[in-house]
């Protein structure tokens, strides 16, 4: 991901946000915040030590993903992949650079109260850990960590 890429980056994510996330961010209430989250972004990319990547089909972005030494930090896929392989096949891609750098255990957070998200990594070998700490944006929900190996 480049700074170039943020606009498209956000008019991935603000959709799948918007939807996957309704009920931990109700958007009456707190409505997807683009200019902070774009000002994340442009951050985490110049950033020695957190990766930035998109995902391209057909030249056009259509999701993100981010790492930060052992942590899978950022991961979203456009809502119009959902159910489909593109999640899956960027998922195991961003877990193959995280092997090639020699990492055998990783983990990430995801809200408590997304159901799609943890069903998603669930089946595809996270394990919760009961560790919960809360969000960085209003109302600062609830974020449950999860721990995968990498080990074949």
């Amino acid at each position: 991901m480049t700074l170039d890429d943020v606009a498209d980056v956000i008019a991935v994510q603000e959709p799948g946000a918007v939807r996957g996330l309704a009920e931990v961010f109700p958007q009456d209430t707190y409505p997807f915040p683009r200019d902070e989250v774009a000002a994340r972004w442009r951050q985490e990319i110049a950033t020695p030590g957190i990766d930035c990547f998109v995902v391209l089909l057909d030249d056009t972005i259509a999701g993100f993903a981010a790492i930060r030494g052992d942590e899978f930090v950022h991961f979203g896929i456009a809502v119009g992949h959902w159910g489909g392989h593109v999640a899956q096949d960027a998922h195991d891609a961003v877990l193959d650079i995280l092997r090639e750098r020699g990492l055998r255990h990783v983990w990430l957070t995801v809200f408590t109260k997304n159901g799609r998200g943890r069903r998603f990594y669930e089946k595809l070998g996270w394990k919760p850990t009961g560790d919960r700490t809360r969000g960085t944006f209003a109302p600062y929900p609830e974020l449950l960590r999860y721990e995968r190996s990498l080990e074949n």
